[in-house]
């Protein structure tokens, strides 16, 4: 089996993809750099680990959906799954540096969306950690496979504001809610009924009456 190490050395927004997604750029390095890598299907689980890094009040405060008050933090911020990413490497000889494309979701109902939406600037530690096959020729350039064992990791700090750019780009002043079919139904029945044009309308119209009923 080659020794391969992975390491993250940088991301951007990929544009006009199908949906708004980030090229993080890994290199991927074989310790036999004399004998060629054929290829490799990689597979990539992302982590946040939402616990290395300090929070402003702003951050903390839009963040209490997710890890409940401040106070408990020291037992609620925990690392969390962000998603999985896949990327087959071409064929290489040393070392070679690919982009793996992260599909990035704007849906407040995901976790990751949440926590991205809430920071206000610095950066987001990522823990990524890969596994997949090798293709490789043997010492009778006969075709070999190996697996790749999820202790292959690497550790990346993702500026906050890349996410921030590739959602503005993507959904310009804009937000995604999902929402329960029936609730949906009765903000349509709603809409329609006012004969309103637009759901921002609708929701515009219901807000002082939901801000009444909380305070």
């Amino acid at each position: 089996m080659r020794d391969l190490t992975f390491a993250v050395e940088g991301a951007q927004v990929v544009p006009f993809a199908a949906v708004p997604t980030l090229a993080f750029h890994l290199h991927v390095k074989s310790a036999a750099s004399s004998a060629p890598i054929e290829s490799i299907a990689l597979r990539c689980q992302i982590q946040i680990e939402a616990q290395r890094r300090h929070y402003e009040p702003l951050e903390k405060q839009a963040l209490r959906d997710l890890f409940g008050e401040p106070e408990r933090w020291s037992q609620t911020l925990r690392p969390f799954l962000w998603t999985h990413a896949n990327v087959t490497v071409p064929q290489f000889s040393g070392s070679i540096l690919v982009d793996l494309p992260v599909a990035c979701s704007f849906d407040f109902n995901v976790a990751a969306t949440k926590y991205f939406h809430a920071l206000e600037a610095e950066e987001v530690p990522l823990l990524l950690q890969f596994s997949g096959t090798v293709f490789f020729a043997g010492p009778d350039n006969a075709m070999q496979v190996a697996q790749i064992g999820w202790d292959k990791e690497s550790r990346f700090r993702l500026p906050a504001k890349v996410w921030r750019e590739m959602m503005d780009s993507y959904y310009p002043n804009s937000a995604w809610l999902r929402l329960r079919r029936d609730v949906f139904d009765r903000l349509q029945e709603y809409k329609r009924s006012k004969g309103l044009a637009t759901w921002e309308q609708a929701i515009d119209e219901l807000l002082p009456a939901a801000r009444k009923a909380v305070s």
